[in-house]
């Protein structure tokens, strides 16, 4: 009974030492501030941690939809006549799901796929990022903030990182050998740039780390497959 006391004690200090690695790691990224709030009194560590990185997916969510309009500025001129600020605020001004009617109410993967068709005509930069957003938010259950007994998935967590994996590799190869159907990375005879590769792979690490630590605190495996990665099919949340 003693020795089950002590590993138990054991276990609950090692989550709680890679809780706050966790969030010193956000901190010293400046990802956020750790400044007290009412609020924070009704919250776990692992509601913190989990505030902190919702809001760097947001952050970079934001960032990835103003450069890929700059690097593809005719999609803008597809939509209704919105600015980029507009596109910004449209998408990310809004907590939870937002249905887009332009979209014909498709969301996640599904709105992926519909901008990933080469045969749609409407703002394929603003279909990828509504996907993209409404996937992670998913994933994050639709909260923007973490209360106590607020569950989440870390399943989810984890297939929404290999579904951003499976758009970065998508989006290299769409269009044939043509002019990819949205560019990103530099094209054979430009100059470097790796810019977008940094900005998805930043995402994915935060994808996954959130995963990991919802995994050690739920105390269940995640399931790793990569036949859905290899397969270029994106998985379903």
């Amino acid at each position: 009974m003693i020795i089950r006391r002590w590993s138990c004690a054991i276990k609950g200090l090692k989550f709680t030492a890679v809780v706050w690695l966790v969030l010193l790691s956000l901190l010293l990224a400046g990802c956020g501030d750790l400044r007290f709030r009412p609020q924070n009194l009704v919250k776990s560590d692992i509601d913190l941690v989990a505030d902190l990185h919702y809001r760097e997916t947001q952050n970079l969510l934001r960032e990835l939809t103003a450069k890929l309009y700059k690097r593809n500025p005719g999609q803008l001129r597809r939509g209704p006549g919105y600015s980029v600020e507009q596109r910004l605020d449209q998408l990310f001004s809004q907590a939870g799901y937002v249905p887009y009617k332009e979209l014909s109410f498709a969301r996640g993967t599904d709105a992926l796929e519909l901008a990933l068709s080469p045969d749609y005509r409407g703002d394929r930069v603003m279909a990828v990022m509504a996907g993209l957003n409404g996937m992670i938010r998913h994933a994050y259950g639709y909260k923007d903030e973490f209360f106590m007994f607020d569950e989440l998935d870390q399943q989810k967590l984890y297939d929404s990182a290999r579904n951003v994996e499976i758009l970065v590799w998508r989006l290299a190869r769409s269009g044939g050998k043509k002019e990819p159907l949205l560019l990103t990375n530099s094209l054979p005879g430009e100059p470097a740039n790796l810019s977008f590769e940094r900005l998805f792979g930043k995402l994915i690490a935060s994808q996954d780390m959130m995963a990991g630590v919802v995994a050690l605190k739920n105390e269940r495996l995640i399931n790793r497959t990569a036949q859905n990665v290899a397969a270029l099919v994106f998985f379903p949340l």
